[in-house]
């Protein structure tokens, strides 16, 4: 596998490249030109200055503060690359200073990332330190957290007729579904597990509620509004603390299961530890399920009177969630195989400007995963659309086995050139949407409901909305995407 190392020098030089030249020789008639000691002196001066912001990036991000340490290491990257095309344009300036010094940064990441295997001694800096461990790796757990209030899930899970049937489903016509969500799941499991661990809940029930509600899609949004991974509805969302201010904070993975846990356990408490009652409450609402439990004192999900009280949809919602747990827990009873996903997980700083879509364009797809890494980079990176081009240097989350397919394929100046040029394509106006006026009364749910082809999510997006209220105003003109 190629080193990062070499990958940032190489966008140095293409940078450098295209930046204008001193040139190599004055013409016979003019004086070269004198050396600007004091610009020289600064430029150099940025190196250290900027290798020591470097260095305590990295300190938070092993130190547990990864979101101040990221955008250190952004900015540290971002000045020298800055500061080195300025030396290509300062007389007296010897560029390779900047191209050693942008190397052993990269180096110091790549080892803080866990990319190479030789340990780097920060000494050469004029700093001694550790090696630093490797980022966002969680140890395997062999499906242990299998107990809900001292009792084995799998034993609290009744094999009764629904159940059975949900089981049937699973394994038939939405094994596709189980399976993605499998692969899906075992990617966020870092960002996802830990508050599930801390709680002492089973994992096995997470991965069912997951599976049933977005398959493990970090950008789902339903018809009736609800959003993330986990499917939370704004107002739940809003009572745990789940905000909008220009991000949905519901499609974060380790904010949303944070509050995930925050209402199973609320919900365990209110219904006596009872795992039925407390899964219909997260479909069907908390509300209508304390007033069943107290009209019918001591009967269970089961039993007709609360059952056949509750809509299709949560009638098919908690045996479902339960079969996929079951699932998770005993795939051997069935011959279910769980694909084995390398999922060690990485932080790829971008060399050149790309945008998500573009990234997973260039990293192609593999024999283990053929539908190609655009999904797990969305999911990895919520709070990145996919269109907007990053800046070099940003730090983007990716499965640690595509850094060598970035090193060989996007790389490629002349495939990176016929993929910007998908990115820049725009189809004509009005060929794949329609135009519609908001009148009294319309929300977002309802439009989409009565459109049947579009989301929320979707709309919203085309439109500019923010959640989670998704405000609209009468006679406001929204574009629809069409069902073509």
């Amino acid at each position: 596998m190629r080193r990062l190392s070499i990958l940032a020098l190489a966008g140095l030089l293409a940078a450098c490249a295209a930046a204008p030249k001193q040139p190599l020789t004055a013409a016979p008639t003019e004086a070269p030109p004198e050396r600007d000691e004091r610009a020289v002196a600064a430029l150099y001066d940025r190196i250290g200055q900027r290798t020591s912001d470097f260095q305590a990036g990295l300190e938070l991000v092993r130190s547990g503060s990864p979101r101040e340490g990221r955008a250190a290491l952004r900015v540290a990257l971002a000045d020298m690359e800055d500061a080195a095309l300025a030396c290509t344009r300062t007389p007296g300036c010897e560029s390779e200073r900047f191209v050693g010094a942008l190397v052993v940064l990269v180096r110091l990441q790549a080892v803080a990332a866990g990319w190479e295997e030789t340990s780097f001694d920060p000494g050469e800096l004029g700093a001694g330190g550790d090696e630093l461990p490797r980022a966002f790796e969680l140890p395997e757990v062999a499906r242990s957290m299998r107990l809900l209030r001292g009792r084995d899930l799998s034993e609290l899970i009744t094999l009764n007729e629904p159940v059975r049937a949900a089981l049937e489903d699973w394994l038939t016509w939405m094994r596709p579904q189980l399976v993605e969500s499998w692969v899906n799941y075992q990617y966020l499991r870092h960002q996802m597990y830990p508050a599930y661990e801390a709680a002492g809940l089973p994992e096995a029930l997470l991965f069912g509620i997951l599976a049933k509600e977005s398959a493990g899609r970090v950008h789902a949004y339903s018809r009736a509004g609800a959003a993330g991974p986990l499917q939370f509805m704004p107002a739940t969302a809003r009572r745990f603390g789940l905000g909008g201010n220009g991000f949905d904070e519901r499609l974060d993975p380790v904010l949303v299961t944070r509050a995930n846990v925050a209402y199973i356990e609320e919900q365990l408490k209110q219904f006596n530890d009872n795992l039925e009652l407390t899964l219909a409450a997260y479909n069907g609402g908390e509300g209508r399920m304390r007033r069943l439990a107290k009209a019918h004192p001591g009967r269970g999900f089961w039993h007709e009177s609360i059952f056949y009280a509750l809509p299709a949809e949560t009638r098919d919602y908690v045996p479902k969630v339960l079969a996929a747990a079951y699932l998770f827990l005993h795939p051997e009873e069935y011959g279910l195989r769980f694909p084995q996903v390398p999922a060690e997980i990485t932080e790829l700083p971008l060399v050149q400007s790309l945008s998500l879509g573009e990234l997973a364009i260039c990293l192609g797809q593999s024999d283990e995963r053929p539908e190609g890494w655009f999904r797990t980079l969305r999911n990895l990176n919520p709070r990145l659309k996919p269109e907007d081009r990053l800046p070099p240097g940003t730090l983007v989350r990716a499965p640690a086995r595509t850094l060598e397919a970035y090193g060989e394929r996007c790389m490629d100046t002349a495939f990176m050139t016929k993929v910007a040029s998908l990115q820049d394509a725009r189809s004509p106006p009005g060929a794949t949407e329609v135009g519609y006026t908001v009148r009294r009364g319309d929300t977002l749910a309802a439009i989409s409901r009565r459109t049947k082809c579009s989301s929320v999510g979707e709309i919203a997006r085309l439109n500019g909305i923010r959640g989670p209220k998704y405000a609209l105003k009468v006679g406001q003109r929204l574009r629809l995407p069409t069902c073509s």
